[in-house]
């Protein structure tokens, strides 16, 4: 009895010192890492500190150009968005850890029907942000709420586990050289997109989304940041009322709320995209100019 419980104590041991020392190679990795995640990351964590801040998902990444919409509004500008953060959730982790050393003047969130509808599973792709876990008491709630903080509490090399290849690879090459302030060019298509195809409506509601983005939308006011909504172009058509519960929620905080999908923005320019819902670099351009000046004309209304 007494060398098996020695054995299981020896394993034990063993397995602590291997994820220790496992956490703290990837902590190495991701901090030397050009991935499309970590230097990101690391941004969020240390560096930023700009007038304006764009949060979302891949849309967010792909369209707007922090050096255009600088130039137009004559102030700092950062695109946090972040491929695959595709709910509330995740733009919550990420205004949390900015608000930890820094208090931008404006947010512009690129909204989709994700931030409120039901998702099978709805934090999914939180574990993205995991080795951001311990840095942002906010932050960590959105661990609490989807059952997984436990996780990154027990194991340093667990919070790692999704974008371990990716952030090793990222040793390797370099997948930053294009980036612009958080800006990701995409590049011209073989083939743009030949026909627009109509997109459904989803109007379930999480209750879940809704709270987090109360939550979101008064961390803003607590900070006297002005939040803006956006939606950037697609090459999808849309009914009139396709965005009617983020508007209505935008309307019942009064957050401004700038819709280029439903308008039907570039819908006679399919060489702007590379796909149905993503612009190229230089639609982004031709993009990025024309929402700078909206949101010039917003911000300054709201002065």
């Amino acid at each position: 009895m007494k060398k098996l419980v020695y054995s299981l104590v020896i394993v034990a041991a063993a397995l602590f010192a291997v994820d220790r020392l496992g956490g703290q190679l990837m902590g190495w990795a991701s901090r030397h890492s050009d991935d499309v995640f970590a230097p990101k990351f690391r941004y969020l964590l240390d560096s930023v500190h700009e007038d304006v801040v764009l949060l979302g998902a891949s849309r967010c990444h792909h369209h707007y150009v922090p050096a255009i919409l600088s130039d137009s509004l004559h102030m700092t500008v950062y695109n946090a968005g972040i491929g695959g953060a595709d709910n509330i959730f995740s733009h919550y982790i990420v205004l949390s850890h900015i608000l930890e050393r820094t208090v931008p003047k404006v947010v512009c969130l690129e909204v989709m029907p994700s931030d409120y509808n039901r998702q099978p599973d709805p934090f999914a792709v939180i574990s993205f942000f995991a080795p951001l876990w311990g840095h942002s008491a906010a932050a960590d709630s959105v661990f609490r709420l989807a059952g997984t903080s436990w996780r990154y509490r027990l194991s340093h090399l667990y919070r790692y586990n999704a974008k371990a290849p990716s952030t090793l690879w990222g040793l390797v090459l370099n997948r930053q050289q294009d980036s612009d302030h958080g800006y990701m060019p995409l590049p011209e298509p073989r083939q743009h997109p030949d026909a627009l195809t109509r997109e459904a409506p989803d109007l379930s509601r999480d209750p879940l989304k809704t709270d987090y983005l109360v939550r979101l939308a008064n961390l803003c006011r607590q900070k006297a940041i002005r939040l803006v909504f956006v939606v950037s172009p697609k090459y999808t058509q849309v009914d009139t009322t396709h965005y009617d519960v983020l508007r209505t929620f935008a309307d019942s905080h009064h957050i401004p709320f700038l819709d280029y999908h439903t308008a039907a923005l570039y819908h006679d320019h399919p060489d702007y995209f590379k796909d149905a819902v993503h612009l190229t670099d230089r639609g982004a351009r031709i993009y990025s100019a024309r929402f700078a000046h909206d949101l010039k004309q917003v911000l300054q209304l709201s002065d």
